[in-house]
């Protein structure tokens, strides 16, 4: 009953499609005093703006433990491969300053401090390091764990913090970082063009904004495959796996609420960034977007 139900909400969202997918902006809805709430969505639910960041939090505190395991089960491995490519890109040198937005349970920041091992940073080089950064301190509490299993706290070339924190509002100062990555979060924002502009606003000229987010696939048949394998087979991996339904069809329905590659170009363009480029991988299921602060 619940698969039918999900397949029924992503039937009927299909049909007015055109209106809600390629926008991320709320919109009011009056009340009888004449009083604006704003709203916006929660997968394809509409909800009061306010509502949002809560409803978010409770997802990725439901399924913190068992993220890491669910991303291998639902992606058979692959977005291992995405970060791994996601990484080469940035290609950081010695003495990089990232921040790791939605960085949670350390994917992206072991990737980085490997990468950093592998070019051989040296003792004589400048420091690198990363601040870890995430809304909710259940994730940020995993990926400390997995630090010190795999050995990367307190490694001499490259320092480690962890920061809660929303991506809207950041408690950090003007140009502090020269690198921001965030991997599979942005979606999850209630206003993305706040997490662009506080991106744009935390980078040093000269910084570079890069983001690994879902995206959508410009061949019809293949998007159709997707969607089936999405909406069919996800959610119930989800409750086979993690004991949790709702949370991952939320994550199918917000994926299909995201902007389309170009929109999204385009927003990141809007809060300042300039080279602006992107780079879909497996068709189009994800895309890489690169800006820098010139």
């Amino acid at each position: 009953m619940s698969l039918r139900r999900g397949l029924t909400r992503f039937a009927n969202f299909k049909t007015t499609r055109i209106f809600k997918i390629r926008s991320l902006s709320t919109h009011t809805a009056p009340n009888d005093q004449s009083t604006e709430r704003k709203q916006t969505h929660f997968g394809f639910d509409t909800i009061d703006e306010e509502e949002k960041t809560k409803k978010v939090h409770e997802v990725f505190e439901t399924v913190a433990d068992k993220y890491d395991v669910m991303n291998d089960v639902m992606s058979l491995g692959i977005h291992r491969v995405w970060k791994d490519i996601f990484m080469q890109k940035l290609a950081p040198r010695p003495g990089t300053k990232l921040l790791d937005m939605a960085g949670g349970t350390g994917d992206i920041t072991f990737r980085y401090i490997n990468y950093l091992r592998n070019i051989g940073q040296k003792q004589t080089d400048k420091p690198s390091h990363v601040t870890v950064s995430d809304i909710n301190q259940s994730m940020l509490d995993v990926g400390k764990i997995r630090a010190e299993r795999q050995g990367y706290k307190g490694d001499p070339l490259v320092s480690i913090d962890w920061l809660c924190a929303d991506a809207e509002k950041l408690p950090i100062p003007d140009e502090s970082y020269n690198a921001y990555t965030i991997a599979f979060g942005i979606r999850n924002c209630t206003h993305v063009d706040k997490v662009l502009e506080e991106a744009f606003r935390v980078l040093q000229p000269g910084g570079r904004f890069m983001c690994l987010e879902f995206s959508h696939l410009s061949n019809t048949q293949l998007q159709w495959m997707y969607d089936q394998y999405s909406f069919q087979v996800i959610p119930v991996l989800g409750q086979l796996v993690a004991g949790q339904w709702k949370p991952y069809q939320y994550l199918v329905e917000s994926i299909r609420q995201f902007p389309d590659q170009d929109r999204f170009k385009a927003m990141i363009e809007d809060a300042g960034f300039r080279q602006v480029t992107y780079e879909n991988l497996t068709f189009g299921v994800c895309s890489i977007h690169s800006g820098f602060k010139l």
